[in-house]
């Protein structure tokens, strides 16, 4: 079992080596725009879901909101999905979603993220629910206090204690297979 674990550690790590060797010969300047980082994961101009999902990831990593990434806001992205922990993508995952950095989430929030992933993800699937009957379900599920906001430790808490919620946001707490899936399109 340790050598699985050391095996995923190393391929983890070549492709981190991997993405950062892109980042330098796509920026040599050392800042990474978004058409830039949309290119390197090979979004479609086509598919205006995934591109509003990368703007999202790309915009959750922007620490400095100067429109770009430099280097370690990259490289430090590509940890926090490739190796970070549960509790440290799930607090991303968090960040993504609340779009007014107030540290709740509305039902507008909710629903703008489930939009998102229900187009990516769920529409492969077969879910017989509303984008409404779906945010009322998370919020039934983790607003303990029901107060309609989502706080962080209700996000947490909820997210590990029901499987549904999990499941539903497995695209933003698991993006590390969307981005090795997405890797393989470098150019």
């Amino acid at each position: 079992m340790g050598q699985e674990e050391s095996h995923n550690e190393e391929m983890d790590l070549e492709k981190i080596q991997e993405l950062c060797i892109v980042f330098m010969k796509e920026c040599p300047s050392g800042a990474l725009h978004l058409h830039e980082f949309k290119r390197i994961f090979g979004v479609p101009s086509s598919s205006a879901e995934e591109s509003l999902y990368m703007e999202t990831i790309f915009h959750s990593f922007d620490t400095n909101k100067d429109n770009t990434l430099d280097f370690l806001e990259y490289v430090a992205a590509l940890h926090l999905i490739l190796r970070g922990n549960l509790e440290d993508r799930l607090k991303w995952s968090f960040k993504m979603y609340d779009k007014d950095g107030n540290g709740k989430l509305d039902r507008q929030e909710v629903k703008r993220i489930i939009r998102i992933i229900y187009k990516i993800k769920l529409q492969k699937s077969d879910v017989s629910m509303t984008l409404s009957e779906i945010c009322d379900r998370i919020f039934q599920l983790v607003d303990k206090n029901n107060d309609g906001q989502i706080t962080l430790s209700e996000f947490m808490e909820g997210a590990q204690k029901d499987e549904w919620v999990m499941n539903l946001l497995k695209l933003d707490v698991n993006a590390t297979g969307w981005v090795i899936q997405n890797c393989g399109k470098l150019p």
